[in-house]
């Protein structure tokens, strides 16, 4: 017998009879096989909803502080948990380990002990960490930004001067005017942010050469400048101009080599020798400008010519 995702899946000619009709005469293992795919996928916001509990209880800060792995009784006793329901932090971890999210690892100590151990997953969400992407992670895991793919049927079958995306259709505003609650204003900014502090440093490591023969660079819906400010450290050579709504770079003070710029980048970018933006990793358009055309996205500098 195999195991595939938890589902037990018969070796090949264990279950070899043909289980029905129109299965283009596949055995059935291969059909079991087929089945255990789609329910996988089917119910895989499991693992993302049992990641988003994890975040929002800071167990890879406590596994942390903890310094050594956790036992189970110990991490329930550090939980806000319901002594009743105590037991399926269990079950929950078990998905997370098996997730790959965390490891669970033999204690020195006798009686066959076990705890829970960060990788090089987990130390990603542990808040203390420069590069974490624990903000970033918990607001792409709450309902707001990604409810509106459960439009996406409706949205293709919709013409392009209604409703220029799925976003528009779920929330009837542009994604960027939802943005400009002050609530989740701050947590988009606070998740920019997080996504940046990784990015800025496989920039800096790996992309130096791209910066060669610039002297200034600007950068678009760069936010509250988390990427601009590692590349003016990192490049002294350079002035970086970060370009981002009003709402987002009201109040933020630069300095001799970076200034923070309010205005639309569908209006007006201003004069560098080259951009950046960020690539969007989403395969539809999230947002679009006022005539309804999907955002430009780059995945590095970008000469203006």
């Amino acid at each position: 017998m195999h195991i595939v995702s938890g589902s037990r899946i018969p070796e090949e000619g264990v279950f070899d009879m043909n289980l029905g009709n129109g299965d283009g005469g596949a055995t059935g293992s291969e059909l079991l096989r087929a089945q255990a795919h789609i329910l996988n996928h089917t119910y895989s916001f499991i693992n993302s909803l049992c990641l988003k509990w994890a975040i929002e209880q800071g167990i890879p800060n406590l596994i942390h502080h903890h310094g050594r792995p956790i036992t189970l009784l110990e991490l329930v006793s550090a939980l806000d948990v319901q002594p009743t329901k105590a037991h399926y932090v269990r079950r929950l971890m078990r998905i997370l380990v098996h997730s790959g999210f965390f490891e669970l690892r033999d204690l020195e100590e006798a009686n066959r002990q076990t705890g829970y151990a960060l990788n090089s997953v987990s130390h990603l969400l542990v808040k203390s960490n420069p590069s974490s992407i624990a903000a970033y992670a918990l607001f792409a895991l709450t309902p707001f930004p990604k409810g509106h793919w459960q439009y996406l049927s409706a949205w293709l079958r919709d013409g392009e001067d209604v409703h220029p995306s799925t976003f528009e259709m779920a929330y009837g505003v542009p994604a960027w005017d939802a943005w400009r609650s002050p609530e989740i204003n701050s947590l988009f900014n606070e998740a920019m942010a997080s996504d940046s502090s990784l990015m800025a440093k496989a920039v800096v490591d790996t992309c130096r050469g791209l910066f060669e023969g610039l002297s200034s660079v600007v950068d678009v819906g760069g936010g509250t400048g988390t990427l601009s400010k590692v590349i003016t450290q990192a490049f002294p050579h350079l002035e970086c101009t970060v370009l981002d709504q009003p709402h987002v770079v009201d109040g933020l003070v630069g300095s001799e080599r970076l200034k923070f710029v309010g205005g639309d980048m569908f209006v007006e970018i201003p004069s560098a020798d080259a951009i950046i933006l960020k690539v969007s990793t989403t395969p539809l358009p999230y947002v679009s400008n006022d005539k309804g055309r999907p955002c430009l996205q780059f995945n590095s500098t970008y000469p203006i010519t």
